[in-house]
Formats: C-alpha cells, structure tokens, sequence
C-alpha cells in the first residue's frame, strides 16, 4: 500500500462594495487582475436586468474601461434565476456550452451577478468545466449575500431532492453590492434575515441581541440597519466554514442547516412556491418549539426566536405541514430520512440549548414533532 495525505490550501475573499460596475470602482478589476487579460464570461439574472434597465451595458462599459486586465468576451448572458434555474440542468449546460464556445480555461472568470439559485447553478458550471473554472460570485439579494454565495457549495436540484448534484469549489471571490438590495421586492429583501436568526441562534449570542434591537428597522428594510445584518452573519458563515473543521462537510453534522431539515421538504412540497428564506423560518421556529418541548431550550428563549422572527415580517405556517401520505403519516417527516442520507452516516439535528448554542442530537420523535406543527397552526390562527 502507498498512502500519503493530500492538503490543499483555498483562498475565500468577500468584498462589500457599492455601484460595483462604475468605471472608477476598482474592487471587481483588482480582485480579478494577477497577469492580464484575463478573460471573462457574465452571467446576469435576467429579473435583475430587467429591474434595473441598462444593467448589461454598464456591465459592458466596465470591461471596456478595463479592458488591459480583464476582457469580456461576450455580452452579458442572461440567465433566469430562482429554484426553476435549478430544477433542471437546462442553463447548467448552456454556461458549459457557453465557455466551451468562448474558449474560458482555468485563469479565465466566469462571473455570475443574481441570486443563489442563479449562483449555485453558475458555480456547478464552473467547478465542472475543465475540473474548475474560476468563478466570481456577485449576489445580489440579502439571502446569497448573507449567506448562501458566501459559503463553498454549488447544486442543482434533482429526483424531487434539494441540491442532490453538486460540488464544493470555493469561489475565486464574492463581492457583495448593497446597491443591488434596492429594486428587491419586500420578500426577497425580507429572506436573508431568517439566516442571520439562524446563525445568531446557535453561535453568537450578541448579535441575536443586536438583530432584536434593529428588528423594527430591519422591518422598514433600513439600509444601514441591513448592512450591519449582512456584514456580519457573512462574516460568521464564513468563520464556521474556515473553523468548523469540517468545509466541505465530509461527517453528518450540519450545524449551518439549523431548522433546514423540514425547510427544505417543505420547498419541495409547494412546489417551490414557499421561498427558502420563508421556509427556513418555519423550520426554525419549528424546531424551536420542538427544542423547548425536549427540554433542552428555556422557555422564555423560544419565545424570544418566535417573536423576532415574527417581528422581522415572517410567518410561520403553512398548510404544507400538515400533508399527509398513504399511511396518514406526515409527509414532513420524510425530510428527516432525506436530510440524513444527504450526507450520509447517522441522523444529525441541530437544535438549541441556548440562543448562540447548538446542540446535535441524533433522532427525533414524531410526537413532539406533531405537536410543535399543531402550535405553530394555532399560533397562526388556522
């Protein structure tokens, strides 16, 4: 037997910018430019071209300007964006068309400007092509700048499953404009926040204090307020990825998937018409309620994280929950079995034992789920 172990050292970086695409802006060229040119291919969320009209020739004129470092190779390519972006393999194969036609090798850039699904399926192309394509993620929503396109996975959705194919390919750089949250519908400027709760709940205390003393103004979606809320639950993503020993999630924890288990299954049973960020809400909140009946979490904690996220705008039912399958046994319930055999290994929750503390367990019992799914039905009046 030859054995030897393989280390292999990766680079993330997350700028915070404003008017990327302005010519005199220099964050997108100098965190591009080693040896120039280099080429590039853009993927634009057509949704966001549309809403900001003009979008696509400022991105032209950029390149233009910086034409000695980084050469466009093509105008932009617009691409849709949402989970239908994922649900096939369809654009997939169009990005791999596209740098195969273009002639885009391991020092060129694909850059993909929208929303995680947009970022997810362009980041899959990426990883794929040529065994790995640099790719620069531009998000433009609170939900992929806070979380989704700061972290290491790429995915497309497949057999009725979230993220079945996919890769782990940290990308060349995230930039995160804020000047994009603007256009966004209520909704979608809404959605990020359940992250930043997320992550408040089972790592940092003190910003779970901070997000409840900004939540009106979060609510009235102030800008400042929004900054401060995406800075720093991206920055606590990316803390985890790099201290949490496990980046591209080789064991059967997920503590970064607090409250995703059901979220995900409930996705797939509106047919996506939940939003994930509305979905992860229920999951958390239903997981709250199930932490405080297991007696791990204090009352007056749960009620804190159902009220703040109430608070943030979020509701936290849908009839959804209540399905039911053949035996008239939950249909939620079956995202436990898939949410374990995504990785693989044993079945493992993150609950809560404290706001800023997770705690693994590693079965769950369908009672108290029931249960947990019957208050949060009263709670919202059905």
């Amino acid at each position: 037997m030859i054995q030897c172990s393989i280390q292999v050292g990766w680079r993330l970086r997350v700028f915070f910018t404003e008017n990327i695409f302005a010519p005199d802006n220099p964050v997108l060229r100098d965190a591009l430019a080693d040896t120039g040119p280099r080429k590039a291919l853009v993927v634009l969320e057509d949704s966001l071209a549309q809403a900001l009209p003009g979008l696509d020739q400022q991105i032209e004129n950029y390149f233009s300007v910086h034409a000695e470092k980084v050469r466009l190779v093509h105008p932009p390519l617009f691409a849709c964006g949402g989970e239908r972006a994922k649900n096939s393999d369809t654009l997939a194969n169009e990005i791999h068309s596209q740098i195969h036609r273009h002639h885009i090798d391991r020092h060129s850039y694909l850059i993909a400007v929208g929303g995680g699904a947009l970022l997810d399926v362009a980041g899959f192309a990426a990883a794929t092509a040529h065994r790995g394509v640099r790719h620069v993620r531009i998000p433009t929503t609170t939900l992929s700048q806070a979380d989704s396109g700061v972290g290491v996975k790429n995915g497309l959705n497949a057999f009725g499953q979230k993220n079945f194919i996919g890769t782990f390919a940290p990308p060349f750089a995230v930039i995160n404009d804020y000047n994009f949250l603007a256009p966004l519908a209520p909704g979608d400027k809404r959605a990020g926040y359940v992250e930043a709760v997320k992550i408040a709940c089972i790592r940092d205390t003190k910003f779970f204090d901070e997000i409840e003393r900004d939540a009106a103004k979060l609510a009235a979606f102030e800008p400042d307020a929004m900054k401060r809320l995406i800075r720093r639950c991206a920055e606590l993503h990316l803390d985890h990825i790099v201290t949490g020993g496990d980046p591209f999630e080789t064991g059967s924890a997920r503590p970064l998937d607090f409250g995703h288990w059901s979220a995900h299954k409930l996705e797939q049973l509106s047919n996506f018409n939940i939003s994930h960020g509305e979905a992860v809400a229920i999951g958390i909140a239903l997981d709250v309620i199930y932490s405080r009946e297991m007696g791990l979490l204090h009352p007056a904690a749960a009620a804190r994280v159902l009220n703040l996220l109430e608070k943030l705008g979020f509701k936290l039912f849908a009839d959804e929950l209540l399905n039911a399958d053949n035996a008239n046994l939950p249909t939620l319930l079956s995202g436990l079995e898939e949410f374990r055999e995504h990785l693989g290994g044993e079945l493992s929750i993150t609950l809560l034992s404290e706001i800023g503390r997770g705690v693994e367990i590693h079965e769950m019992n369908p009672r108290a789920i029931a249960a947990a799914v019957a208050e949060l039905r009263a709670r919202a009046g059905k």
